[in-house]
């Protein structure tokens, strides 16, 4: 495993990278990639379940790839997630829930966005054998905001994971990206949502948005996990959503 720090000239912050490589010789057009949003806390989970699994890829469905995880240092994080993970937006809608808490900063997505596109992959693609064709994009919660908003605006991914998804966020503004999605031309996109039963509104919540957009172009494929909820929802899907991404529907 390897890690660094890098700047951001788009963001003004320095973000800590790990990245794992399979110890097998890569395949002639590259290992797939998985950008892991949440790095510190997500990093592990999808790293050590597809190492393990990888070993018989016949049974599990599950192949090699590099994964890469994005992490915050952890006093800064609570903040910076609202401001790296967010759109931009002329105003912003804060659920009655927040009492007030509302985040400093938003809206910085796009600065992000660049980040990982213009500062970020170049690195991971110059040091390592990479497919540009097979990269996956993996988040939770606000994280999965992101990952969806990505998708909508047409990014460098083949792949989405996005589990218990934001879609609440600024007065549920993802609603209208889909529905401008879908009446766009698309690629063949794949795109994994789950959520944990016991997330209330957010279960009603993703199941719309699957709806809306298993009507595309897009292969999804939406889970509702058993008991679950949304601290503890991740490490019960992600051996689904690696199956996924490598061809199990």
């Amino acid at each position: 495993m390897h890690t660094f720090s890098i700047g951001s000239k788009f963001t003004d912050y320095t973000y800590d990278i790990q990245v794992y490589v399979p110890e097998n010789p890569a395949p002639k057009n590259g290992f797939p990639v998985i950008y892991v949003l949440d790095g510190s806390g997500y990093f592990h989970y999808v790293k050590d379940t597809l190492r393990l699994q990888s070993r018989n890829s016949m049974k599990t469905g599950v192949d090699n790839a590099v994964v890469v995880g994005i992490g915050h240092k952890e006093e800064e994080m609570k903040e910076r997630r609202f401001y790296d993970y967010t759109a931009p937006a002329i105003s912003y809608s804060y659920p009655k829930r927040f009492r007030g808490n509302v985040p400093k900063r938003a809206g910085g997505g796009e600065h992000f966005q660049r980040f990982i596109e213009e500062e970020l992959k170049p690195i991971i693609i110059s040091n390592y054998s990479i497919n540009n064709e097979m990269q996956t994009l993996f988040g939770h919660s606000l994280a999965g905001y992101f990952v969806l908003w990505n998708l909508f605006h047409k990014g460098s991914y083949q792949n989405f994971i996005a589990i218990s998804p934001s879609i609440w966020w600024n007065n549920y503004e993802l609603n209208n990206m889909s529905e401008q999605f879908f009446m766009s031309e698309q690629l063949p996109l794949k795109l994994y949502m789950a959520v944990g039963e016991k997330e209330g509104f957010m279960v009603t919540d993703a199941k719309t948005m699957a709806n809306t957009l298993d009507a595309s172009k897009l292969i999804v494929e939406y889970y509702v996990a058993e008991d679950e909820n949304h601290a503890s929802v991740v490490p019960t899907v992600i051996s689904k959503a690696l199956r996924f991404i490598n061809g199990e529907k």
